[in-house]
């Protein structure tokens, strides 16, 4: 049973803005071309307030070396930056969050196309999809909190933004099985390496895992508590991991519940408050987990726990064994 005052966004509770990068506005390229995207001799230089082939580029490469940019969306944001700068100190360049040759040169030893062409099958398709209601209490009398739609399963499974599949497809049938789709192929070649640590760093709103050398050899964007819940920094352990979780919701825990609220079991699923995985900490009420929304991961707040992407906390959870020591700092 989970029942955890970290989270969230979504209806359930009213989201904690970041202060937003103008960079990061108004995020899907005008322009997308295929041929350009998989150019492996393409090495523009990306920077803030860039958007086009190169970003693309750039964010699926990184996040196939485990550099994860976040929800691929084609704009350079605060979440690519953390990405580059990331790759760039595990490869031993210099580190300056943005894509010059050297980081194009190591990035390019990953050979595989940028974009690449599936077709939709049934199981894409099936569903059940249903809207998400914003009230809680509508919420506890669903069966499950899975996707609104395959847009929206897609966007996960891609790691990509719904609109920039939509910019990448256009006309195309996301609800049709049989229809081909480019897509951005984020499927590592490579497995993790073993890890023996889990490092939350609220100084840049990541979340890295390291080997048993000190090495960094992934690293997530996140989101890492509030002036009102603040991240626990220290040494914590993980005490085991809980996947496709129910919510317990106590609005006792959160400081900005309404005062009508009453407690509510919300069932599981991707769009559940805690996303599709929970990581469980030795610091009671607090954890590293999935979010309904991946757009916010990194530009918003939350209340004490660690958030990423669902599919960043998977590959977390996969990683990381009860007792593995979890260092949260600022």
């Amino acid at each position: 049973m989970i029942e955890k005052r970290c989270l969230i966004l979504a209806a359930l509770l009213t989201a904690i803005a970041a202060p937003a990068l103008a960079d990061e506005q108004n995020a899907v390229p005008v322009v997308l071309d295929v041929a350009a995207v998989n150019d492996a001799a393409l090495a523009a230089p990306v920077r803030a307030g860039d958007k086009g082939a190169a970003v693309l580029r750039a964010q699926i490469l990184l996040d196939r070396a485990r550099f994860s940019p976040g929800e691929i969306d084609g704009a350079y944001g605060s979440n690519l930056r953390q990405a580059i700068a990331g790759f760039q100190a595990s490869r031993g360049l210099g580190v300056t969050g943005e894509m010059d040759a050297p980081t194009w040169a190591a990035l390019d030893q990953d050979r595989a196309p940028a974009l690449v062409e599936v077709t939709l099958g049934p199981g894409d398709v099936a569903g059940p999809f249903l809207p998400v209601p914003d009230d809680t209490a509508a919420k506890a009398g669903m069966d499950a909190l899975g996707y609104a739609s395959p847009l929206e399963a897609l966007g996960e499974k891609f790691h990509a933004s719904p609109a920039l599949l939509q910019q990448l497809n256009p006309g195309k049938d996301f609800s049709h099985a049989g229809e081909s789709l480019v897509v951005p192929n984020v499927q590592s070649a490579t497995p993790l390496p073993v890890v023996a640590k889990v490092v939350v760093d609220k100084s840049d709103a990541t979340v890295s895992l390291v080997d048993e050398a000190g090495k960094v050899v992934a690293q997530y964007p996140a989101s890492t508590g509030s002036r009102h819940d603040p991240l626990p920094i220290g040494d914590w352990k993980i005490e085991g991991v809980a996947k496709n979780p129910v919510f317990h919701y106590n609005p006792k825990l959160f400081w900005d519940a309404d005062a009508g609220d009453s407690k509510a079991i919300l069932p599981a699923g991707p769009n559940n408050p805690v996303g599709v995985v929970w990581i469980d900490l030795s610091k009671p009420h607090y954890g590293i987990h999935g979010t309904p929304e991946p757009s916010k991961v990194g530009k918003t707040e939350s209340h004490g726990c660690i958030r990423l992407t669902n599919w960043s906390a998977r590959e977390v959870a996969q990683a990381v064994k009860p007792g593995m020591t979890a260092t949260l700092k600022n």
